[in-house]
């Protein structure tokens, strides 16, 4: 997807979406910050960021953010900025980004783009971080940052940082936005949140022991779209809430059968297919601007 680019140009860079196959929340640290434990399943779909360098060491954002975030504080500018302090790159950036993940929908947009600007930006400036280093800065950035990184499908536990590579099996996933913008901070401060649920165990998860999500009753007596989204996909399969957000989904073994679900919803659902990934398409579309910026012996 990506390709060697002179300062001039844009280089195009996916920034995929995540599930959260399941997601528990098992007790609080000494700081305040909640235990967690998840599978983050990434997917064959997202955004796309595009990068074109600078020689002024400025880092600048085309088109428009996330509503009621300025400039400054846009994760993707945030990411660049932590990229140049941490290596004392004197290399700039333009950023843009071709939205398709719904912010506040549980589907990891935010973070993507950010570990997108990580990744791509310590090819494109030529600053060398290893993977490790790359996934730690990402965690100042937030707690999601590195599994995008990583770009594995992973198990996940602490705050969402301890990640385990897991291998899934192939699957696809009918996605529904009910449009509601989950404001996770007040959910954590949810009273009626389950905050002390006994850990799952890896072998409960492969067995389809069913793990739910901590923040799927919350939403949806909170939120009346959110319930009329779960009543919508209950007529295809078993829905799920992913992550802290509002998006829903349901699993499917295969291409066709998440097709002919996605045709027997209702219309006017904000409601898509997407594929599950065995690895990043970051990181493939990494492995060819590599392949293509290495001048052939």
């Amino acid at each position: 997807m990506s390709q060697a680019i002179s300062h001039d140009a844009w280089s195009l860079w996916p920034a995929p979406a995540k599930l959260n196959l399941f997601l528990r929340i098992t007790g609080r640290r000494d700081d305040g910050y909640h235990l967690l434990q998840t599978v983050f399943r990434i997917l064959e779909w997202g955004d796309t960021v595009r990068l074109r360098l600078r020689q002024d060491g400025q880092v600048r954002r085309h088109g428009p953010s996330v509503t009621g975030v300025e400039e400054a504080d846009d994760l993707t500018v945030r990411a660049a900025i932590l990229l140049q302090s941490a290596t004392n790159c004197a290399h700039g950036v333009d950023i843009a980004i071709d939205k398709r993940i719904p912010a506040g929908g549980g589907f990891g947009g935010g973070s993507s783009d950010a570990a997108t600007v990580l990744v791509a930006l310590n090819a494109l400036w030529g600053t060398g971080l290893a993977l490790d280093r790359l996934a730690d800065l990402g965690l100042q950035l937030g707690a999601d940052v590195p599994v995008f990184v990583r770009g594995e499908n992973a198990w996940a536990e602490g705050v969402g940082e301890r990640l385990a590579p897991v291998d899934l099996p192939p699957a696809w996933y009918v996605l529904a936005d009910p449009g509601v913008h989950a404001p996770t901070a007040t959910l954590f401060k949810s009273p009626e949140l389950t905050r002390d649920a006994p850990p799952a165990t890896m072998s409960d998860f492969v067995s389809g022991v069913p793990l739910g999500n901590a923040f799927e009753p919350v939403l949806r007596a909170r939120e009346p779209a959110v319930e009329a989204v779960f009543a919508a996909l209950a007529r295809i399969g078993a829905p799920r809430l992913t992550g802290s957000g509002s998006g829903c989904f349901v699993e499917f073994a295969t291409r066709e059968s998440a097709e002919a679900a996605l045709a027997a919803l209702p219309a006017g659902l904000r409601a898509w297919v997407a594929e599950g990934a065995h690895a990043s398409p970051l990181h493939r579309a990494l492995s060819d601007w590599t392949k293509q910026a290495v001048p052939a012996p």
